[in-house]
């Protein structure tokens, strides 16, 4: 199979699961994301984790997974269980806060050479990947009741803001965006994401009406998505450049792993509920 069917074959199944999972309800949502940012964990500790042991090694990868999904976990259950945020968000907190201290004592009984860089790690996956998967489900429930409508219209506008960049970067780029870090991205790619992305903001605010937000309330966050989606495709190029390799996974044939995939909607979704929840 040609690398571009696979591509193609893949992309298409990707979406068909992202949006039947959206759908599908509350519940297949939650399943979804916390399935996929348990993927994401997995891929990112999977690099960064050291130990000679195996056993040792895949056991402090398994608690990190558990440690990073605890946000997801308790930030869902809250919202399913229609629980005011005030209510649940300090003792997620003080649980989340607690786990971190208890990778101390696991660390304690180990032979590993870098006990706290294991740490750290875990703290980091959880931050960088678990907290804003958790964020979601406020975004979902943003009015009391789970609509997808919000969730998927920042998924394409990630998606809209990666495609204009690639073709319009392939076809006029010239004048390198960051070479240190990503040597194809251009400034040229990057304006074609800005456009792009910002005509599917204003698509979505035609379609999608209930959502109650005006087209200044589109165009913010079609900017928000443009500018730190793009960021955080850099910061993912960041990470893996810093470790040698290509792709974060090959769970997806022909586009690397999950945490190349979600990316730049990982690194939206903190500024994307900062906005929403003030406007």
């Amino acid at each position: 199979m040609s690398g571009l069917k696979k591509r193609i074959i893949t992309a298409i199944f990707f979406v068909l699961v992202v949006f039947g999972g959206l759908i599908g309800g509350k519940y297949s949502f939650g399943v979804l994301f916390a399935l996929v940012a348990a993927l994401c964990l997995w891929e990112f500790h999977t690099h960064i984790l050291e130990d000679e042991n195996r056993t040792t090694r895949n056991i402090r990868k398994i608690l990190a997974i558990i440690v990073g999904l605890l946000p997801v976990a308790f930030t869902g259950l809250g919202v399913l269980l229609d629980v005011k945020v005030n209510d649940y968000l300090l003792p997620t907190l003080l649980i989340v806060f607690s786990s971190f201290f208890l990778l101390f004592i696991f660390e304690l009984f180990t032979q590993t050479k870098r006990p706290f860089s294991n740490i750290a790690s875990v703290v980091l996956g959880t931050i960088y990947i678990g907290v804003p998967f958790s964020l979601l489900a406020l975004i979902a429930f943003r009015s009391g009741e789970y609509s997808p409508n919000l969730v998927i219209c920042l998924l394409l506008l990630v998606w809209a803001n990666d495609v204009f960049a690639y073709f319009v970067g392939s076809y006029l780029g010239k004048n390198k965006l960051f070479p240190r870090i990503s040597p194809k991205k251009t400034w040229e790619g990057s304006l074609g994401g800005v456009i792009g992305t910002m005509l599917t903001a204003l698509l979505c605010f035609y379609i999608f009406p209930s959502e109650n937000l005006s087209l200044i309330n589109w165009a913010v966050l079609g900017v928000l998505v443009a500018i730190f989606g793009s960021l955080g495709d850099l910061v993912e190029s960041m990470f893996k450049r810093s470790l040698g390799i290509k792709d974060s996974g090959n769970l997806l044939p022909g586009h690397g792993g999950f945490l190349d995939r979600f990316d730049a909607f990982i690194f939206i979704i903190p500024f994307v509920t900062t906005y929403l929840w003030f406007c």
